[in-house]
């Protein structure tokens, strides 16, 4: 899943888009400017191929909401965490909402997914997760994001948690450090994974992991870990769906290699921002995607 520059697309752009390894478009604020800008963009990209390509925003509320002006300013997910202490059941109500006036505007749009909801628990320690987290109890996670994706699903949305197995117990942001978390799996289990692995029992489209290390199960960020993705993630909850890894230029990725990601933005005329995808439990993981993508001629990227 590649980036764009601008708010149009370029011939670079396009070479780029109808690579054959290509599968998706992340688009960010830098490529909006009013809505009827971003319909003529998206229906450009989508007649590109066939079938087209998947067209995805990161678009939660609050302070991780790219599309603005002439969209619905969504509230960060605490306030429905805030909600929920004062009435569950007109908090889910409010989730349920705000999952679908978020999926109708972008799908009016010809956006197809938002990388939502966060999963993650509020610990009250994470400033990169902060209000982005519905609340610090896992029954309240589960039970507000569900309802969200009841709301996402009406419009015709499908949904991404995030960030597997759980970012928000650490202060360290992964877009600038190398988060470590030192909690065993039986603490990690007993808290975070109970949101995702409940809405997993009640079809959750997709998951992102976290670029986070926890040493006690792996040494490698959950993103690239076998043990992650591989044996809990897809065997012991049997997660069937997509796996999406977080940007790959995050520092918190650059435990992987940096090779891959120098040599794209050499034989790219922007650098590029880089989300890959797990099909199966049998295929590699993500950051397997960027070798094979680096490879590909320079004239073609």
């Amino acid at each position: 899943m590649l980036d764009i520059e601008g708010k149009q697309l370029s011939e670079a752009d396009r070479k780029r888009l109808r690579h054959p390894l290509t599968g998706g478009v992340i688009l960010f604020t830098r490529n909006y400017e009013h809505p009827g800008q971003l319909q003529e963009l998206t229906a450009e990209i989508h007649a590109l191929r066939n079938p087209p390509l998947l067209i995805a925003v990161d678009h939660e509320g609050g302070r991780v909401q790219r599309f603005r002006e002439g969209f619905t300013r969504l509230p960060p997910m605490r306030v429905l965490g805030a909600a929920w202490d004062a009435s569950p059941a007109r908090a889910r109500q409010l989730a349920q909402e705000a999952g679908y006036v978020l999926a109708a505007e972008l799908r009016a749009h010809g956006v197809d997914l938002s990388f939502t909801p966060v999963l993650d628990l509020d610990f009250g320690q994470s400033a990169v997760i902060g209000n982005r987290a519905f609340h610090s109890s896992p029954k309240a996670v589960t039970e507000l994001a569900g309802a969200l994706i009841g709301g996402l699903s009406l419009a015709g949305m499908a949904s991404c948690g995030k960030h597997f197995p759980g970012h928000g117990f650490i202060a360290a942001d992964s877009h600038t450090d190398v988060p470590v978390d030192t909690r065993n799996y039986a603490q990690i289990e007993a808290a975070d994974l109970i949101p995702f692995r409940d809405l997993i029992g009640h079809g959750l489209s997709a998951v992102m992991p976290a670029h986070v290390i926890y040493p006690a199960v792996d040494d490698r960020p959950a993103g690239f870990s076998r043990i992650w993705l591989s044996k809990i993630l897809r065997g012991q909850m049997n997660f069937q769906g997509t796996i999406f890894s977080d940007d790959l230029s995050m520092e918190g990725a650059s435990v992987a290699g940096r090779v891959g990601l120098v040599s794209v933005k050499r034989t790219a005329s922007v650098p590029l921002t880089l989300k890959a995808f797990v099909p199966s439990v049998s295929e590699p993981v993500p950051v397997l995607v960027i070798v094979i993508l680096v490879d590909c001629p320079p004239v073609v990227l």
